[in-house]
């Protein structure tokens, strides 16, 4: 039953980071943010290999999940950091998610709740095929948004390492007691008995 209890509990975050992932994917598509929707894809991979893993009792693919859950965990602590300008960090000089080919910002940047964008014509700043755009009214501003959703991968990420490493060692205690022979039991080994080659068989006679 604990077995059973920790596989399901894993299961169950594997599907939660799995659509967590898949939303986040789909607003990174449409900033295109081109860095988070590799790292993104990634990390989908991971997680369904952490699913098969943990339905097929294989702890390699488990070990596998639960070290990419590291380097998820680091990268999202980097999306905190820049999106917070953490340090050194600025979005209005460093365009890392778009591996510095465009300008494109979060998705959230112009559609956030109560946001009300107004273009800004004739504008100085604008560079080519780019507009300037104001934005105002938000109710929460885009880096924040983007660094809660960090947080709520972060927060997923840590419950399935740690169920992670406790299925799969429970799956290695499994593979060293298991009989691969089948000539031992839980009593110990026993020795074979001698028999003799001479085997005495009936002898029937007519009368």
């Amino acid at each position: 039953m604990g077995k059973c209890s920790g596989r399901c509990t894993l299961v169950a975050f594997c599907c939660l980071q799995l659509v967590a992932a898949l939303e986040r994917q789909i607003f990174d598509f449409l900033g295109y943010q081109w860095a988070p929707i590799l790292a993104n894809f990634l990390h989908i991979m991971a997680v369904i290999l952490g699913i098969f893993g943990t339905v097929q009792y294989r702890s390699r693919y488990l070990i596998l999940y639960a070290a990419w859950l590291v380097l998820w965990v680091g990268w999202n602590a980097f999306i905190i950091c820049f999106y917070l300008e953490v340090g050194q960090l600025s979005q209005d000089r460093d365009f890392i998610m778009t591996f510095n080919t465009s300008l494109h910002r979060s998705w959230w940047m112009e559609n956030g709740p109560g946001c009300l964008v107004t273009p800004v014509l004739n504008s100085r700043l604008a560079l080519e095929d780019h507009h300037v755009i104001s934005v105002t009214g938000c109710l929460l501003d885009y880096p924040y948004i983007e660094a809660l959703s960090s947080a709520l991968q972060i927060f997923l990420a840590l419950f399935g390492f740690v169920f992670a490493c406790y299925v799969s060692k429970v799956f290695l205690e499994e593979e060293d007691s298991f009989d691969f022979i089948g000539g031992f039991d839980s009593y110990g080994y026993q020795a074979p008995q001698k028999t003799s080659h001479l085997q005495l068989q009936p002898l029937y006679t007519s009368g």
